[in-house]
């Protein structure tokens, strides 16, 4: 589906993009969707994920690809001075920059944050870093595994036969960029009251840490005794889990005692939502695998896709687990709009909706340095000053340096 152009509920934002890789690219294209406008700092090299592949569209990864649309490329040596002195120009009239250095690079050229506040006191400073810069990990490198690992999130996800499993997407990442997105915003609108900037920082650490729930809740109020492994099943509702139906599995999740007599019913059993063993939600934690051993007789006879159209209908969370192809091929997905095209591109909208501001595609994901030319026209740089800053090796040609 192509979305028309819309001017976006964050319209006329200037963000100056130097991350990479995933959480700030993944904020970035947030603010981009929704309005803003997005110019992404490559180093000479580009962002590594551009060679994350296969697969590639021309010479881009697919990975980079799908967090990129709607920005403007320009590759800038942050590390020389004169790629420095181009940024300052840049920050002139930008209303936020966002950054995943490893703390402390910035101060090393003399563009940390202390800086930035007494030159763009309106400025809004996003650094993402994998654990902040102090503590007993302050300044260390952080990758999302990592994070999982060192946070309970793997030792809390799979099962006894499996052991500890980390989750198959990078959940810490791209939390943590929506965090990033979500204190940006926060800045902005505290901005408009006081006048003046701040600093905005999000780490991989304490996203791991704030997505913990119910787990740490579990833990500080049940004598401090960590989550077992427990698959699929919720620590606190049953039933809440993968069932096996005829033709495939399904997941069935029940909130409170009442959608669980209703549950029964529409399955043909009201007796299991009355029997003492499963009535109330706290009996059913308890006999859990005898509540299951009793859904499984039930949904033995059942295929998957039907009973879980029925019950959705009937008000009742039920689901078939099904692959990613099915997903995006779903009529609900399609009814939604939630896959946008231009051009060779395609990928999955922004889950904001708005009635007026609407997001949009407006320019698929840039190649390489792709824009250094009309984005420093923009800043006020002649043609023979560009041509100069290039055979300085300021700013990228062409080619990316390997």
């Amino acid at each position: 589906m192509s979305l028309p152009i819309a001017p976006g509920a964050i319209a006329g934002l200037r963000v100056i993009d130097l991350s990479r890789v995933l959480g700030g690219p993944y904020c970035t294209q947030i603010l981009a969707d929704h309005g803003a406008d997005v110019v992404k700092v490559e180093p000479p090299a580009g962002d590594e994920t551009r060679d994350w592949g296969p697969p590639f569209h021309d010479d881009d990864a697919a990975y980079f690809i799908g967090t990129n649309r709607n920005k403007r490329s320009i590759g800038l040596d942050l590390a020389s001075e004169g790629g420095r002195t181009v940024l300052m120009r840049m920050l002139e009239n930008a209303d936020v920059m966002i950054e995943n250095f490893k703390p402390g690079t910035l101060d090393k050229w003399g563009i940390g944050n202390d800086f930035l506040r007494e030159k763009f006191p309106q400025l809004i400073h996003c650094r993402i870093s994998g654990f902040g810069g102090d503590g007993p990990h302050g300044g260390h490198p952080g990758y999302d595994a990592i994070i999982q690992s060192m946070v309970g999130l793997m030792a809390s996800t799979g099962s006894q036969e499996s052991g500890p499993t980390r989750i198959g997407v990078a959940l810490v990442d791209m939390c943590t960029g929506l965090y990033a997105c979500v204190g940006i915003l926060m800045a902005l609108a505290e901005r408009a009251k006081s006048g003046l900037g701040q600093f905005v920082e999000a780490t991989l650490y304490e996203t791991g840490l704030a997505i913990m729930h119910p787990h740490t809740a579990n833990y500080f109020y049940n004598g401090g005794k960590p989550p077992a492994l427990t698959g699929n099943e919720h620590p606190n509702l049953v039933p809440y889990a993968v069932f096996a139906a005829r033709d495939g599995n399904i997941f069935m999740g029940v909130g409170n005692d009442g959608t669980f007599r209703k549950l029964c019913r529409e399955l043909g059993k009201p007796d299991l939502g009355t029997d003492v063993r499963f009535a109330r939600n706290r009996d059913r934690v308890q006999n859990r695998d005898a509540l299951r051993a009793e859904l499984e007789a039930i949904l033995k006879d059942h295929d998957s896709a039907p009973l879980c159209e029925r019950l959705l209908g009937a008000g009742l969370p039920a689901g078939p687990v099904q692959s990613i192809d099915k997903a995006l091929a779903n009529a609900h997905t399609k009814h939604r709009g939630d896959i946008i095209e231009k051009d060779w591109y395609k990928g999955v909208a922004s889950p904001v909706r708005f009635d007026r501001t609407k997001a949009s595609l407006r320019h698929v994901p840039p190649k390489f340095n792709e824009h250094f030319n009309e984005i420093l026209t923009e800043f006020g740089y002649s043609g023979d000053e560009i041509k100069e800053l290039v055979a300085k090796g300021t700013v990228s040609g062409s080619e990316r340096k390997r």
